[in-house]
């Protein structure tokens, strides 16, 4: 089953027919009631007031749970720019051949971990996946050598940058599988449906108010794909530039 909130602008769109339809069929109901009287209206009045509230509420806890997750993922792509350009440098404290071969695979590296931030392609995903953990391999096999033949501080140090390299890569794939769960979404659109509803019942004229039952199902949906959008890591115009990655990848090529 595809996840629409992969995909913001579709996911937005959807969720401005549903809730149009909602409040459509909330009107067609309140069309077929008898007349209220003060009493029911004000009571009704109070209840679609709090839901509303308790809608306007939840997107906004929910924005700010996109938001965070989004903070995280340009924080993670510094740190693990930071954690490559480290271990590059750290690369002469080993055996000139050692070093060489760590420099070059730190490289080829980069740039595996620069495609994983621009690809749109989810079909290559598995592909460079492969290409990561063969690259992490190479790079331990080359940093284990010279630890185990010559233990040392220096060593030492080398080896724990380049755990921070491999931790680095983990921290940003776990960060970027860490989305807002589908049960959140549920009750948020449940709630929105219910809001819904309750504008077009409270409406007894669907003909003259045809174009204001269009305004709130809208403003919910364009806030729906916001933050689909920031949340979608992959598929969304807001993205997390690989800027420094890129700037570490530009500083790496020979001059």
């Amino acid at each position: 089953m595809t996840d629409l909130t992969q995909y913001p602008l579709l996911f937005g769109v959807v969720s401005l027919a549903v809730l149009w339809l909602a409040a459509f069929s909330g009107s067609a109901l309140g069309l077929r009631r008898e007349a209220p009287d003060q009493d029911w209206r004000d009571g009704f009045a109070v209840v679609r007031a709090a839901t509303l509230t308790l809608l306007g509420l939840v997107i906004g806890f929910t924005f700010s749970m996109a938001t965070n997750r989004y903070d995280l993922r340009k924080t993670l792509e510094e740190a693990e720019a930071n954690a490559i350009g480290t271990e590059y440098v750290r690369a002469d404290l080993l055996p000139a051949d050692a070093g060489a071969r760590l420099r070059a695979q730190l490289k080829t590296y980069v740039d595996a971990r620069v495609e994983f931030y621009s690809t749109r392609d989810t079909d290559a995903l598995d592909r460079l996946a492969r290409r990561t953990a063969s690259a992490q391999a190479d790079l331990w096999a080359t940093v284990r050598g010279p630890a185990l033949a010559q233990p040392s501080p220096i060593t030492a140090l080398v080896v724990a940058g380049l755990n921070d390299v491999l931790n680095s890569q983990g921290y940003t794939q776990a960060a970027w599988w860490n989305r807002i769960p589908m049960a959140a979404w549920g009750l948020m659109g449940l709630i929105a449906i219910c809001c819904n509803l309750l504008v077009g019942y409270g409406h007894q004229k669907w003909k003259a108010g045809s174009r204001l039952f269009f305004v709130l199902p809208l403003v919910i949906a364009v806030s729906f794909t916001l933050i689909a959008d920031i949340d979608a890591p992959r598929h969304g115009i807001i993205r997390v530039a690989p800027q420094n990655l890129q700037s570490l990848q530009q500083s790496l090529r020979p001059g």
